[in-house]
């Protein structure tokens, strides 16, 4: 229990939320406890009764963003549709997604570039989104290979990596050109390497 005599598990879904806006506009290094404070509504008592310190809410923060993202990636990916269908659509959902972050680009990739190899529970998080949809991708090119789809000779692994470049290539680029030529020629080029 907090010093509140919450429970720990106070989490507020609202206060998460603006709390990834706060940390996905500014960073962690150039966010202030004063900038949280205003963004999520809560005094600075209430904020480190919930939550601990800065750290532990940017944690909660990124496990966040990293729920609904992943979450959003295995819905599409398990669908009934044709296993190509799927891809595309996943490609233009990093589209849609880069449009919507403007120049902010990804909260975790930018996580991991800011603090990933000082801070463990970053790495953490980076990690197993990125374990979680390059295990959901080899599934669905091993049920396009099933199908026949994809061709059976291919290398699941190596198409499997191809795929995930792509989809990280995206949320990097995408955000910062907003180049809908190159995303399309991105996506295309991709689709043709594995189909």
């Amino acid at each position: 229990m907090s010093k509140s005599g919450r429970p720990r598990e106070f989490k507020d879904t609202a206060v998460i939320d603006a709390a990834v806006e706060v940390f996905w506009s500014q960073g962690y290094g150039a966010c202030s406890t004063d900038d949280l404070c205003k963004e999520t509504g809560l005094g600075r008592g209430s904020l480190y009764n919930a939550f601990g310190s800065k750290h532990e809410l940017y944690e909660q923060a990124l496990i966040r963003y990293h729920q609904v993202g992943i979450e959003a990636q295995l819905e599409i990916l398990n669908t009934d549709a044709p296993v190509k269908e799927r891809l595309q659509e996943l490609l233009e959902w990093e589209i849609r997604e880069g449009s919507t972050a403007k120049d902010r680009g990804c909260l975790l990739i930018n996580a991991s570039v800011e603090r990933g190899k000082t801070d463990p529970t970053v790495e953490r998080i980076f990690k197993q989104h990125v374990a979680l949809l390059e295990q959901a991708l080899e599934k669905t090119i091993r049920e396009g290979q099933s199908a026949g789809e994809i061709s059976r000779e291919r290398d699941t692994s190596e198409l499997t990596a191809l795929f995930l470049s792509c989809c990280y290539g995206l949320r990097v680029i995408y955000p910062g050109t907003m180049n809908r030529a190159l995303a399309r020629q991105i996506i295309d080029g991709t689709l043709a390497a594995i189909f």
